[in-house]
């Protein structure tokens, strides 16, 4: 296991855009990133505490939360749950983090309180990975300052093309801002139906525009993956065999692959 701090990957899973798949994707990536024996954090940096109730852990019941961690009230390792269905860690969240975005303008630092937070447990994950709220507020520019790559879950229509290209602004100015070494790790293409010819058009774009940061994976419609939300579950434990699950244990070893090869790449460099 990699035991190594600069190894660790930290994604934000971000997009202004609402309803695109955003939490399904932190929960489900989460849990099939645990599949394949890493150790993974799971960061809810959402309001309405949806990964967290995804997760198996009721959001009305917290002692600790992001939101203690993010004003300074307790250390990151504090406020950490473990998902009973994910098998994951987590810091959870629930609606007290609406406060911190107004508590946080007046700290120092305010737009690194995250990157502070999580550096204190990088010898403890392989992965972090944070579900940021669909507006580009405090919360998203902590995490996209305390990241090293951006995946955007999209669906494949028409606005969602829009609103890809603000993200995308945005993305640079933290880049050039707060955060040089940020990268969009992936665009992830959810709710997919290959029939529509709107997808397909959509999907053909994202590739000509984006190459091979366009994940091969495609996250289709998926009635249990709609459904495990509501049992606390991802996929993998609600319906091992379906569709949905099975897409997030494909993305789950495409990244791992991009992660070996550019692993590889480095070491062939260096010597």
């Amino acid at each position: 296991m990699n035991q190594d701090s600069n190894l660790i990957k930290k994604y934000a899973i971000a997009n202004q855009k609402g309803g695109v798949g955003k939490t399904t994707t932190c929960v489900n990536l989460a849990a099939s990133l645990v599949a394949t024996k890493k150790r993974v954090l799971l960061v809810d940096l959402d309001p309405q505490g949806n990964a967290t109730m995804g997760s198996g852990i009721d959001k009305n019941e917290l002692e600790l939360s992001i939101y203690e961690v993010l004003v300074g009230a307790c250390k990151a390792e504090d406020a950490i749950v473990e998902s009973p269905s994910g098998k994951y860690s987590i810091l959870p969240a629930n609606g007290d983090l609406t406060a911190a975005e107004v508590e946080m303008l007046s700290l120092d630092n305010k737009e690194r309180r995250l990157r502070e937070a999580l550096s204190q447990l990088d010898d403890q994950f392989d992965y972090v990975v944070v579900d940021c709220p669909p507006s580009l507020n405090m919360l998203t520019i902590n995490a996209l300052s305390a990241c090293d790559g951006v995946i955007i879950p999209m669906q494949c229509e028409y606005y969602a093309l829009e609103g890809l290209s603000a993200l995308i602004n945005t993305i640079n100015q933290i880049q050039s801002v707060l955060n040089p070494s940020l990268t969009i790790e992936g665009i992830l293409r959810t709710m997919y139906d290959p029939r529509n010819s709107l997808t397909n058009d959509v999907s053909a774009q994202l590739s000509d525009y984006f190459g091979d940061r366009l994940y091969r994976t495609c996250v289709p419609r998926n009635v249990r993956l709609a459904e495990a939300p509501s049992f606390g579950q991802p996929a993998l434990s609600y319906d091992r065999q379906s569709k949905g699950a099975i897409a997030y244990l494909a993305l789950a070893g495409e990244i791992l692959r991009r992660n070996e090869s550019a692993g590889q790449t480095e070491e062939a460099q260096a010597s």
